[in-house]
């Protein structure tokens, strides 16, 4: 028996997650020639090959999901074991991990944290921006203890709870043929949208993915002109003509000073929800706890 090497395992979960040695290398701060050391002598004392190696990158195999789903349970319950023991040693001390997306420090996350933080000194704030889809499978690999995401996900294993009411908003640029159709303080239909070339964002992103599926109800693609990977960068883009765009309420801020138009879409879908997870199986620290009430307290659903 070979003890359990916690740092391999975590380059196992890289790999799956970026399917490229390089790429994990660089995250880990390692080089590439020792990660695939490490992969090839785990390989051989275990006698199976964890993954398919190719000029595209690497894929786990059938024993390389296996072995990678047991790596996560371990490291979950390192994890676990280490926030229990930091409860009991130091009682109101400790930290507060946090995997937030985009929208969720765009809203209004940072006043709150800022409040958590004057009522909890003692407690370090960990804050890291990430997707949704990164950030619950931060919970799930025991990385984050809360993450802060959008409500088009499977929550199975989560403990979820209301954060903060989040709608899509259309936006174009004046001279825009779409912006007749947008009035003041009005809700504009899906379908008059869709037919206008769309600033991508993110893809494969909650918004994204909203937006993909609604358009497939509606039997209309739509049509993407150019792709970014930020929320300024869309406006931006919108601003310079290159279509129309699609930002969530807590991303409105972001038009100060331009002169775009926008509207809510009409549809109940557009109305979503940011949530508060957590994983049903962590033990939950004072921190947790109150950081969970405090969104509790402060959350206002929409009218």
């Amino acid at each position: 028996m070979h003890p359990f090497d916690s740092v391999t395992a975590r380059l196992i979960l890289l790999l799956a997650d970026t399917g490229s040695i390089g790429r994990a290398a660089e995250r880990e701060g390692i080089a590439s020639s020792a990660v695939s050391r490490r992969v090839s002598d785990l390989e051989s004392r275990l006698g199976v090959v964890l993954f398919d190696r190719s000029a595209q990158g690497v894929r786990l195999t059938a024993a390389g999901d296996a072995y990678a789903e047991g790596c996560r349970s371990v490291l979950r319950a390192i994890a676990d074991l280490d926030a229990v023991m930091a409860d009991f040693a130091t009682g109101q001390r400790g930290s507060l991990r946090l995997a937030c997306t985009s929208s969720a420090l765009t809203g209004r996350l940072p006043e709150l944290l800022a409040r958590f933080a004057g009522k909890h000194p003692a407690i370090a704030l960990d804050i890291q921006e990430m997707s949704a889809a990164r950030g619950l499978l931060a919970l799930d690999e025991g990385r984050a203890d809360i993450a802060i995401v959008s409500d088009n996900y499977d929550f199975a294993r989560f403990e979820i709870k209301p954060f903060e009411d989040d709608r899509v908003w259309v936006l174009a640029p004046p001279d825009h043929p779409l912006a007749a159709q947008i009035l003041p303080r009005q809700d504009i239909a899906f379908d008059k949208v869709i037919g206008h070339e769309i600033v991508g964002i993110h893809q494969a992103g909650s918004l994204d993915r909203l937006l993909s599926e609604a358009a497939k109800r509606a039997g209309r693609p739509l049509g993407e002109s150019v792709r970014v990977e930020s929320f300024p960068a869309l406006v931006r883009m919108v601003e310079a003509g290159f279509g129309i765009g699609f930002l969530r309420s807590t991303s409105l801020h972001l038009l100060a000073g331009t002169d775009l138009v926008c509207a809510p879409l009409a549809e109940p879908w557009a109305l979503r929800q940011l949530l508060v997870a957590r994983r049903k199986s962590s033990p939950q620290s004072a921190a947790m706890k109150s950081f969970i009430a405090l969104c509790s307290e402060t959350y206002v659903p929409a009218p």
